[in-house]
């Protein structure tokens, strides 16, 4: 430690150096109690301490308590500080208050009168010490008991320069905390006078508080207006030897410079001439200096002598009144592009997207169109390159909107991956706001589907659908566009689902070339099926029932897909339900049916732009105005229905597409020769136009059996009912649709299973009225494992579950009873809870189910592409909980479960290992049952 010099409290410094020197945290904290029973010690027992051994001790708590220890006593000494004449002492006591001092503290009234007391000193040290700790503390208590002397204190003549500072910036801080603290009347003109004060820290002071009090009351602080202008009209005259001890590297006042630019900017233009023109004059100074050689090389002058640049070409911009200013600025702007120094180039890129905006400087702007395209490419800043492309934005018009746009997607492709979803959502903006022909707008959303797939948002995508089905003239063009782009190798899903829409909808416009047949854009769409998400399966799905209209000529093969994927091929109910609707839609409806209940999607209404919205919900005061007036239809294209057959699209709050099940009447009348079930129903009493639409009349029976693998079934309404937590119960809920009189309270099981499933349904109301929909629970109860097996069908080669419970659903349709038998696909993996597992336990329970009886193996040939995304959604949706990072080989899947049955609980671990080359896989399942083992086997591996 340095020696002790002057009023240096030495017991402070000893005891700072052995906490320092100490060699653990124990040998500090000992330290530390030792000292603190000894402040206490003399803090009760010495009633001799004079004022500097208490401020020594309170020093010594204040520095504990920094470290981090609490502080329970000492308050009292620290109080008794306040009313020392010493500064030292007084300083101490302050310094202890403000920091540990709770605003609820019973001395809280204590300190307050030595506060008060200090304030009417005549010694302006201890007055600013109050001023100080009023600040700090800041709390609504302190606003209310000094509200009004601290005003005082400031417009008062006798007050001192010093004093008057602390007031300001004091008041300030009381300000923020209680807005009811500055009172209004007389004092707003003495406030607003500070401005003219001959001192200038007072005047910084002032005009910080004054800022802050415009925001909230603008009118009532308007005559700041011509002194602000008038102070910094002479400020900005001065020489830097005119104001000697408030210049910083030769540039005189720039704080305050700075701040009386910023509080101009609450305010419109002057309407007084003269104060206008003064005004104009001193912006018109501060640009010419700028030009002026810089009088010092040091960081420090340019930093000062930039920041009153900066705030000036703020104002400019706000005013946006003065042409020959805002020119003026971008030109000064524009010399910034090529500084050396990263900071100014960003601010310079900044300030010119705000004069990008100003009719008056737009074209100012762009002429640096190719210095900013640079910045865009070339700069190693992100921050800068993300200014760039903002700026970009900012100036596009009609006559450079394909250059910048072009230029935008090619730097795309190499751009920051922070930066990418922002790009293309400006890019997808600007495309179609200055879209002169709209097959070049649909070629640049294309791209950049192919560019950046993945941070291309729902909105793009839906927007691009919208403007083909709005447009007869692009039709053609997009479907042979998206046609080709589908053909390349690597294809972004984005790209299937426009694809899906766009050849649904248009792909007869070009099935008349042989390299598009209607042949070619099935297969080439259902090449795409097996690498995409669930919804884009959908969504494909119905466009493959739409090519069932469009080309009759290939209605065999679509079916043959239909029958692939309306049972367990499918781990998704939604699927299932599609394909297993599509199916009997293409078998059983008419032509004249297919045609009504396929039609083209009618045109979008236009409304505001939801990828707009997106942008500026992402970057919030970033997105300027002048590219903001893109309207769009809001909503998306959706795929037609699964139920009912007919596609109803509704748009949410967001403009995404909800897809609504309904059956039009149009629909209803083209099945006057046709029923959609094939039920055994007389033709003459098939509904007519009028009638289908009318209340009470008979509607289509739909039927909706529970997900086979997720935990939630959607049913034919559009609603969601969710799955309990897996035990040794699974709950199914069946939805009817209906008018008329239905029986579905029967369920059988098998009788191999008569004993190991426990099957109940809840009774329901035996009729339904007109358009009503009723939901039926059923729960099975697993009493002990049994096997469901997966048979191959012979005939439709399709997936068949063979020894499983069935439903017996009879109701009456038109008078005539009619009776459904359903299975239910209840297999034992209905009854798994996922568990999780390290790798230790994991392979420590795999050693242990190394028996012969405890494990099936099947090594099998892969019957579909070997994707890990589509196995990994196979193996989640089985019920299993899916291990990643513990195989060793990070191409294996292991899984791990627990099958819940009344009797037991049978634990289950699983390996998956694919072998893409030979294209083969190797499935182990080892269980503590063996024929759990061989039945979870089984059912898996036909998945594969």
């Amino acid at each position: 430690m340095p020696a002790v010099r002057g009023d240096g409290m030495r017991g402070l410094a000893v005891f700072i150096s052995d906490i320092r020197n100490c060699k653990s945290k124990e040998a500090e904290i000992k330290r530390i109690n030792k000292e603190l029973a000894n402040i206490r010690s003399k803090f009760k027992g010495d009633k001799t301490l004079d004022g500097y051994q208490k401020k020594k001790y309170v020093c010594k708590l204040l520095f504990i308590f920094l470290l981090g220890h609490d502080i329970d006593f000492g308050h009292m000494e620290a109080v008794n500080l306040l009313s020392s004449n010493k500064y030292s002492e007084k300083q101490i006591g302050y310094l202890f208050i403000s920091v540990l001092v709770n605003t609820n503290s019973d001395l809280i009234k204590l300190i307050i009168q030595s506060i008060k007391n200090d304030l009417s000193s005549r010694n302006p040290i201890h007055v600013n010490l109050a001023l100080q700790c009023i600040a700090n503390i800041g709390s609504k208590e302190m606003a209310e008991a000094f509200g009004n002397e601290i005003p005082k204190l400031l417009v008062s003549g006798d007050t001192m320069d010093v004093v008057k500072q602390s007031a300001a910036l004091c008041l300030l801080r009381l300000f923020r905390t209680c807005q009811e603290v500055i009172p209004g009347g007389e004092w707003t003109s003495r406030i607003i006078h500070l401005l003219n004060d001959q001192h200038m820290g007072v005047v910084t002071a002032a005009t910080s508080l004054i800022d802050a009090l415009v925001k909230k009351n603008p009118e009532e602080y308007k005559g700041c207006v011509s002194l602000a202008v008038s102070r910094l009209s002479r400020i900005v005259t001065a020489s830097y030897t005119d104001l000697q001890d408030y210049t910083y590297y030769f540039v005189p006042a720039p704080w305050l410079s700075v701040k009386l630019l910023r509080l101009l900017q609450n305010y419109t233009p002057p309407e007084d001439p003269g104060v206008r023109g003064r005004l104009n004059e001193c912006l018109e100074t501060i640009l010419n200096k700028a030009q002026e050689p810089p009088k010092s090389k040091k960081v420090q002058h340019s930093n000062a002598k930039n920041a009153v640049l900066f705030e000036a070409i703020s104002l400019i911009i706000h005013n946006d009144s003065e042409p020959n200013l805002l020119v003026r600025a971008c030109n000064q702007l524009g010399q910034f592009l090529s500084n050396r120094e990263t900071n100014l180039r960003y601010l310079a890129l900044e300030s010119m997207c705000l004069l990008a905006t100003s009719e008056f400087s737009h074209e100012a702007v762009k002429k640096h169109q190719e210095v900013v395209i640079l910045s865009m490419k070339m700069e190693k800043d992100v921050s800068v390159r993300q200014q760039a492309v903002d700026l970009l934005y900012a100036m596009c018009d009609k006559s450079n909107a394909e250059e910048i746009v072009q230029e935008m997607l090619n730097y795309l492709e190499t751009a920051d991956y922070s930066i990418r979803e922002e790009m293309v959502l400006k890019v997808a903006i600007l495309a179609e706001k200055y879209a002169t022909d709209y097959t070049w707008y649909v070629d640049v959303i294309l791209n950049l589907i192919r560019i950046a797939g993945d941070y291309v948002s729902e909105e793009v995508w839906y927007r691009v659908i919208q403007i083909v089905i709005n447009r007869d003239d692009v039709q053609g063009y997009a479907a042979k566009t998206v046609f080709e782009a589908l053909q390349a190798p690597a294809c972004h899903e984005n790209m299937v689902k426009v694809g899906g829409y766009v050849l649904g909808e248009f792909g007869n416009l070009i099935a008349g070339d042989q390299r598009s047949s209607p042949l070619v854009q099935f297969q080439l769409l259902h090449s795409k099926y097996h690498l995409c998400s669930p919804m884009t399966r959908a969504l494909l799905l119905s466009t493959y029932i739409k090519f069932v209209n469009l080309f009759p000529e290939i209605k065999q093969q679509v079916q043959e897909v239909f029958r692939q994927h309306s049972n367990l091929r499918s781990a998704d109910a939604e699927l299932q339900q599609r394909a297993s609707e599509y199916l009997q839609l293409s078998i059983i409806a008419s032509t004249d049916v297919l045609a009504t209940v396929l039609e083209e999607m009618p045109a979008f209404p236009e409304r505001e732009s939801s990828i707009l919205a997106v942008l500026k919900r992402k970057k919030p005061g970033r997105v300027p105005e002048a590219a903001g007036d893109v309207k769009e239809g809001k909503g998306a294209p959706a795929p037609i229905s699964a139920a009912n057959h007919q596609a109803a699209v509704a748009q949410d709050g967001r403009g995404s597409p909800q897809v609504h099940n309904a059956v039009s009447g149009a629909s209803a009348s083209a099945s006057a020769s046709a029923d959609l079930l094939g039920l055994s129903t007389p033709p003459a009493s098939h509904p007519s136009a009028a009638t289908a639409s009318a209340p009470g009349h008979m509607g289509v029976l739909v039927d909706v059996l529970g997900d086979i693998y997720n935990s939630s079934t959607t049913n034919a309404s559009g609603t969601a009912s969710p799955t309990p937590a897996v035990n040794q119960q699974q709950n199914a809920n069946n939805n009817y649709d209906a008018q008329g009189s239905y029986n579905p309270k029967k369920v059988s099981s098998p009788s191999s299973l008569a004993n190991k499933l426990n099957l109940q349904l809840k009774p329901v109301e035996p009729l339904l009225e007109a358009g009503a929909q009723v939901q039926q629970l059923l729960n099975a109860e697993c009493v002990e494992d049994y096997t469901g097996y997966v048979a191959q069908h012979l005939i439709y080669n399709v997936l068949h579950i063979s020894d499983t419970p069935s439903m017996i659903i009879t109701f009456i349709y038109n008078n005539v009873p009619q009776k459904l038998t359903v299975k239910l696909p209840l297999t034992i993996n209905k009854f798994f809870e996922p568990t999780e597992m390290n790798g230790d336990a994991f392979f420590t329970r795999w050693k242990n189910l190394g028996g012969n009886q405890q494990r099936s193996q099947r090594i099998f040939k892969a019957t579909q592409p070997m994707d890990n995304a589509s196995t990994r959604a196979k193996l989640l949706g089985f019920g299993i909980q899916l291990l990643d990072g513990i195989d060793p080989n990070p191409e294996n899947f292991v899984c791990a479960g627990i099958i819940h049955t009344r009797t037991q609980q049978i634990g289950c671990l699983l390996r998956l290992e694919p072998n893409k080359q030979a294209q083969m896989y190797r499935l182990t399942v080892r269980s503590s049952k063996e024929s759990v083992s061989q039945e979870v086997c089984d059912l898996l591996a036909e998945q594969f």
